[in-house]
């Protein structure tokens, strides 16, 4: 997909106007053309977690390519069981920090909350099959958010570690959360820690 393509679907004006500006746009930003060319396993292999921000803002056009990605997750049946909470306003920040066991950089430049929403799961299976989608997709599409942030030149921190029932006080949802990704310019990229040896990693079925 080159960056026009991309665009021309972000910009599509398709129940959007919330979210991407509603005037058509052309041509992708400058420097998009060298963005969509980044190597996937260079970004894969070197991204880290980053808990350090700068206080500059993100870009509304880096942002709309990561909504853009986590849209093109892979989800059970293609329903996109999950929804993407935007946190813009600092005082439900701070609350975020409270329900994340207190993690100060959930107070990060920007702040998405990826939540289950199975009842778009339009498929005949049990009810917890069907929460168990929801929280793939969710966790799939926040993955693909991550990555797509460091080849933004952002860095991420994933938490994990949340009281959902505060988190969904905080956001004002009934919707059940999975994951919090805190976004920002980093104070210093940090370098790719050493993984577990591939022989050690897989195991082979025969």
């Amino acid at each position: 997909m080159n960056p026009s393509d991309l665009f021309s679907r972000l910009y599509s004006g398709e129940d959007s106007e919330k979210v991407y500006p509603k005037e058509v746009i052309e041509q992708a930003p400058e420097g998009v053309e060298d963005v969509l060319q980044t190597n996937l396993f260079n970004v894969m292999l070197n991204r880290r977690s980053q808990r350090k921000f700068e206080s500059k803002e993100v870009e509304d056009w880096k942002m709309d390519m990561i909504y853009a990605a986590a849209d093109t997750a892979p989800t059970a049946g293609g329903f996109q069981g999950f929804e993407i909470f935007h946190v813009k306003n600092p005082e439900i920040k701070l609350k975020l920090v409270e329900a994340a066991n207190r993690q100060p950089y959930v107070n990060a430049p920007e702040v998405l909350v990826f939540c289950m929403n199975p009842e778009r799961v339009k498929m005949s299976f049990p009810e917890e099959i069907i929460k168990k989608f929801s929280v793939q997709d969710a966790t799939l599409a926040a993955a693909y958010a991550q990555l797509a942030s460091h080849a933004l030149g952002l860095s991420t921190i994933w938490i994990g570690m949340i009281d959902e029932k505060k988190v969904m006080e905080a956001i004002g949802t009934n919707l059940v959360p999975t994951s919090i990704l805190c976004i920002g310019y980093p104070q210093k990229m940090l370098q790719p820690k050493p993984k577990r040896n591939l022989v050690d990693l897989i195991h082979v079925v025969q």
